[in-house]
């Protein structure tokens, strides 16, 4: 059995190529559509790093964050912000800290079961983290 395409391509949070560039990306990625990256720990920091600019440019709930990142045109979005707020214990429309280690732990493991369908692993989430802490964007 074949591992779902984000996980192929190191990008649990299946992010689409664009301009911006992440640190651990492969570039250029041999898909057509999604980026790459060179371990899972860059994919999920890539997905923190996401995160945060969504913050930053005023995005202050999981209901906001998901909508940008999991958008009705393309997805069950409800469904999506139910499932990541019930596996992070954080409701939709309450502040989310995105400096909370262990919730955004929590977020950014649901973003990968729902893009992928396959549990997280958490070492992986959590070497991500880890390089978020360590290379700030």
């Amino acid at each position: 059995m074949q591992l779902p395409r984000g996980l192929r391509n190191n990008n649990a949070g299946n992010i689409r190529k664009s301009s911006v560039r992440y640190l651990g990306e492969v570039r250029p990625s041999s898909d057509k559509a999604f980026k790459q990256f060179e371990t899972r720990g860059w994919g999920y920091r890539a997905i923190f790093v996401l995160l945060e600019s969504y913050s930053k440019r005023g995005y202050k709930t999981l209901r906001q964050m998901i909508n940008r990142y999991a958008p009705p045109s393309e997805n069950h979005t409800e469904i999506y912000l139910k499932y990541v707020c019930d596996c992070s214990m954080t409701g939709a429309d309450a502040p989310l800290d995105i400096t909370d280690k262990n919730t955004m732990v929590l977020v950014v493991s649901a973003i990968s079961k729902m893009e992928n369908g396959y549990p997280a692993i958490m070492d992986e989430v959590l070497e991500g983290w880890d390089l978020y802490q360590k290379h700030r964007p």
